[in-house]
């Protein structure tokens, strides 16, 4: 067998263990020598009871090494205390078992803070019955006065005491079992206190305690100035840390790359994160000083490593994961919203976004927070259902807490049968799905483009028009010579906007256009673009069905955008959508009536200020010869050409619209027969009680699972009932009534209707479309381009939520940061 060249699985696991045990291990060390606290015996500082607290003065202030988070950082030889019990940085210095193993540094600091004490501990009994109790720690002298021993100390871990000053500053000499192995005779460890107490060598061992002690609370130690030169040492890099990590901080919030083709100060194409340094330095006298050390090479940690680069931005991604995890939490209840896509690297990526209700705050907000990417190699409803399942395990979010979950019109998202939405359902039958209603608006306008042969063709001229000026530059400057406002836009199947853009361009400047194009087919050297152009002039652009076309679908998609627009907010609530829906469908039923005529007297000005004539195509009618029994359809027969177009085009569009919209937003129907009586303030208000009763009992059913359900219909039937009468007269106005979360906010400052909080909060958490999903792809093509291909899934996810989640980036604590990366870094140092 040859030799391995890489270590096993087994030995990673347990390198990366160890590397785990010792960064928590130095948890609060860079701290500990920067701050001192003031001596007092009583007083413990919350950092000092750290079980894994170290000797700050043995950390070389220049030991914090960039090289440290390298796998060989941690090696088994420098973990090893039987080894070289110094070099041991999980040593717990308040821990007695260690005290034979400390060199001066550890035993100042020990003596700085002083010992601790533990006073609330079940003392273990011995074979006979007797255990340690806190008395011993108290001296009675013959007077009846009570003395405090304060260099007794028990170590729990072993079961035995100790004497602090003996066992610390003993010599060879010693013979004391407190000064040694312990002692743990508890029948008779009152007359072996007295004796230790009065014994020389413990008054010795005392004195020289308290003479150091009152040293360093004076700073007069031996080492004074080699403190000195620490504190300031440490003081430097922790500046140095501070600008580095705003660095990352400030290249991770705008989707900047970090590194360039090569990782070497001053040089060419070294990257965007060491230029920024280095520009800083010209400025700044800190890190101009930083980088004078390495040029005379004073130092050879200077932190601007990538390696370095990717752990500040996956700590700074963990702790802004963390805030939002809390917040979910608070919140309890919450909706998920999935979407995938491939990424640069034809890698399957789904986006999880959480909706939830932030009720921490004085005014209310629904948030939709963006978690990870996840790489999904079955995008079956099986394969993307377990994906969703681990990643809520992982993130300690529990499923039956789902009320929502929002997908895209997918077959494998939605499916009834084998989707995600349906294997949710399963297990937790109250996580309602909402279909995106962005996507479905998209759907209705397919629908519509292909329900008719004129309306497939109208797009397709659209995009010819476009493709003839933009696959040329000579060609598009053409165009810019003619027109004035807005250039061609480009047909898209996924993005939304792109048909009204499109459309818009061409009805506001079809003239302009017009003339592009015969001066395009004159100039031209390409036949082909000669004969496209010259298509182009002399067919749709000169005749009045194509304009009356642009008028009727620039009204149309004007109309449908803006209800998209809205409700591709983050906050978009299930009521507020399904009125702009509602609206949406009673616009449709009036402009069949009287649309038509409106969108010809706009088409006749656009045709007159063109030169087209006004009419319509007149087709000419196909003579067949009838049988004897043929009913004649003279009335199809003798319509005209206008009314021809209105009836084989312009209602067939419309009533698609009409029949799509009824037929794709069923969903939200269901919806509002469960949630609509908590809409606004006068549907509330309005109730009365037979009907509040029953829309109370309905909602409790439809959040109940087995015997658990979120809330009581008859105690939430009391509240509303309650809050019917409380509620101000401008909550059920008319023309202006309240909003949920308007009605949400009075509940919860008036803080006597827990189940109505409730109703409201899964009412507003319940997803309305995936649009906050499909803006993570956007930040995704950002920073995995072709030219970062291969960035790794960590540093991917973290740069992707401090770019989405930017706004808690301002809340980080650098200070604590700073503590928690010296912690994973430090290394020791040996004084000598």
């Amino acid at each position: 067998m040859y030799p391995r060249s890489q270590p096993s699985g087994a030995q990673n696991r347990k390198r990366k263990k160890r590397q785990e045990e010792i960064a928590q291990s130095m948890r609060g060390s860079l701290n500990k020598f920067i701050v001192r606290q003031p001596n007092n015996e009583n007083i413990v500082d919350e950092n000092v009871c750290d079980a894994n607290a170290c000797d700050a003065n043995a950390f070389d202030a220049n030991a914090f090494d960039a090289n440290a988070c390298d796998e060989n950082a941690c090696d088994e030889n420098v973990c090893d205390a039987k080894e070289n019990a110094c070099d041991d940085i999980g040593l717990n210095i308040f821990d007695p078992r260690v005290w034979d193993m400390l060199n001066s540094k550890m035993k100042d600091l020990l003596v700085e803070k002083g010992l601790i004490r533990e006073t609330n501990i079940n003392f273990p009994k011995d074979n006979i019955g007797r255990h340690f109790s806190n008395d011993f720690y108290v001296r009675k002298l013959c007077n009846g006065d009570c003395h405090d021993r304060k260099w007794l100390v028990y170590s729990k871990e072993l079961d035995i005491v100790f004497c602090f000053c003996c066992k610390l500053f003993k010599d060879g000499r010693s013979q004391s079992q407190l000064a040694s192995v312990g002692l743990n005779d508890w029948k008779h460890l009152g007359q072996r206190l007295n004796l230790h107490e009065n014994s020389p060598e413990h008054m010795t061992n005392l004195r020289v305690w308290s003479e150091l002690r009152l040293r360093l609370s004076k700073n007069e130690t031996i080492d004074k100035e080699l403190q000195e030169m620490i504190k300031n040492d440490t003081d430097h890099w922790k500046e140095v840390l501070i600008r580095i990590i705003a660095t990352v901080k400030c290249l991770a919030k705008y989707n900047i790359p970090f590194r360039g083709s090569n990782e070497k100060l001053f040089e060419e194409s070294n990257g965007n994160f060491l230029g920024i340094i280095q520009m800083i330095s010209e400025f700044d006298p800190v890190m101009k000083q930083h980088f004078q050390q390495i040029k005379d090479k004073k130092t050879h940690y200077h932190y601007l490593s990538h390696k370095i680069q990717n752990e500040l931005i996956e700590m700074l991604a963990s702790d802004v994961k963390s805030v939002i995890i809390k917040k979910i939490k608070e919140a309890k209840y919450f909706s998920v919203i999935l979407d995938c896509t491939p990424d640069v690297s034809h890698k399957e990526q789904m986006t999880l976004i959480v909706r939830c209700v932030d009720m921490s705050s004085s005014l209310i907000q629904v948030e939709e927070f963006f978690l990870e990417f996840l790489v999904v190699e079955d995008t079956s409803g099986l394969g993307l259902f377990n994906a969703l399942q681990d990643v809520l395990k992982l993130l300690d979010l529990d499923i039956n807490c789902v009320r929502g979950q929002g997908y895209d019109n997918g077959a494998n998202m939605k499916g009834k049968h084998q989707g995600v939405q349906k294997r949710l359902l399963d297990i937790n039958p109250r996580a309602f799905y909402m279909p995106c209603g962005c996507h479905s608006l998209n759907l209705v306008l397919c629908d519509m483009a292909n329900s008719c042969f004129k309306g497939k063709t109208f797009f397709g001229t659209c995009q010819t028009i476009y493709n003839v000026f933009a696959n040329s530059t000579k060609r598009w400057n053409v165009l810019l010579e003619h027109i004035d406002d807005l250039t061609l836009k480009s047909l898209s199947t996924t993005r939304w906007e792109s048909h009204i853009e499109s459309v818009k361009a061409i009805k506001t400047q079809v003239g302009q256009i017009k003339d592009a194009l015969i001066q395009l087919a004159q100039v031209s050297e390409d036949g082909k673009v000669c004969r496209d152009a010259d298509s182009l002039v002399n067919g749709e652009l000169s005749s009045f069905d194509f304009i009356v076309s642009l008028v009727i679908w620039h009204e149309i998609l004007y109309r449908i955008n803006l209800v998209s627009k809205k409700l591709q907010s983050k906050d978009m609530l299930l009521d507020i959508a399904i009125e702009n829906l509602k609206g949406l469908v009673v616009y449709f039923e009036k402009y069949r009536e009287n649309g038509f005529a409106c969108a010809i007297n706009e088409a006749k000005d656009i045709a007159n200020n063109i030169g087209v004539e006004p009419e319509f195509t007149v087709k000419r009618s196909i003579s067949r010869k009838k049988h004897f029994d043929e009913i004649p359809n003279t009335e199809r027969e003798q319509q005209s050409a206008q009314e021809c177009f209105r009836t084989d085009y312009f209602l067939v569009l419309v009533d698609m619209a009409l029949s799509q919209l009824r037929i794709r937003f069923e969903q939200m129907q269901e919806f509002e027969s469960i949630f609509g009586f908590l809409f606004d303030g006068r549907k509330l208000v309005t109730l009365h009680e037979d009907e509040l009763k029953k829309c109370c009992m309905n909602l409790e059913l439809a959040l109940k699972n087995g015997d658990d359900s979120d809330i009581d219909g008859e105690y939430l039937f009391m509240e509303l009932h309650v809050l019917q009468a409380m509620l101000p007269e401008e909550a059920s106005k008319s023309g202006n009534p309240w909003t949920s979360i308007q009605i949400l906010e009075f509940a919860k400052k008036m803080d006597m209707f827990p189940h109505v909080l409730v109703a409201y909060r899964i009412l507003l958490t319940v997803p309305v479309t995936v649009a906050s999903a499909e803006r993570s792809f956007s930040k995704l093509k950002l920073l995995k381009s072709y030219l970062r291909s291969t960035m790794s899934q960590e540093r991917l996810n973290g740069l992707a939520i401090l770019s989405i989640e930017s706004k808690f980036l301002g809340d980080i604590n650098y200070d604590k940061f700073i503590d928690i990366f010296a912690s994973k870094n430090a290394r020791r140092h040996r004084f000598r």
